[in-house]
């Protein structure tokens, strides 16, 4: 893919796998809940994942998938709680403050678009201190509908403004850059080292980067080749 700055007005970003390191959520869904879900009950650990991950798995694409709220009530877990056990774990991905700042000071609109619920915004804003770089932030629970929805885009169009052919989004789920393909959002980047902990996914049907830096020009002009 060719990207030329000049015709890009506006950036959206995913955070969780894109800019902040999914190992935190992978280990405190696959683990840390089971763990203490285990502890509440009275039953092994291993019976305990087996149970939550189905729960888990049943919510796929939907709100409730990243509802705080929602699986608190399910689990009889404080979820928000639980979470800043291990906020340690929470980290920005290698090179995306310089992406952040390269785009700022290049006069580009700046949007942390994201499914994660509003809870989980606040702790990792405040762990981060990421989000004066934006614009804006928008969860997908102010939209009524996920990233995953082809209709969810739309609903972004009417809370900010962007042209879908001079937009660029950096996601790390196919599933949601396919549906901003339907929209006819233009560029579309893959973020394929979504973990620390985890291999390199490398997309089929979009462009694949590892890390932010390889879309900041190297020759301080506007034109980068990925």
């Amino acid at each position: 893919m060719k990207i030329d700055w000049t015709l890009i007005d506006t950036v959206l970003l995913d955070m969780d796998g894109t800019l902040l390191d999914r190992h935190f959520d992978d280990h405190f869904w696959i683990d840390h809940v089971p763990m203490r879900y285990a502890e509440k009950h009275g039953m092994t650990v291993a019976a305990a994942k087996e149970r939550c991950h189905a729960m888990f798995r049943s919510q796929e694409n939907t709100l409730n998938w990243t509802d705080l709220d929602y699986w608190s009530d399910q689990l009889g877990l404080d979820i928000p709680v639980l979470k800043e056990e291990v906020n340690h774990l929470i980290a920005v991905h290698p090179f995306v403050m310089e992406f952040l700042l390269y785009l700022r000071q290049h006069g580009k609109g700046i949007h942390l678009v994201t499914n994660a619920h509003g809870k989980t915004l606040d702790l990792k804003m405040r762990r981060t201190k990421i989000g004066p770089y934006f614009d804006s932030i928008v969860s997908a629970h102010d939209l009524g509908l996920p990233k995953e929805d082809p209709a969810f885009w739309g609903k972004l169009q009417e809370k900010i403004t962007f042209i879908p052919e001079r937009t660029m989004l950096g996601e790390d789920s196919e599933t949601n850059l396919e549906t901003a393909r339907q929209y006819g959002i233009e560029y579309l980047i893959h973020v394929g080292r979504f973990s620390s902990q985890s291999p390199v996914a490398v997309s089929q049907r979009f462009t694949t980067i590892h890390y932010f830096s390889e879309l900041i020009p190297r020759d301080g002009g506007s034109r980068v080749e990925i």
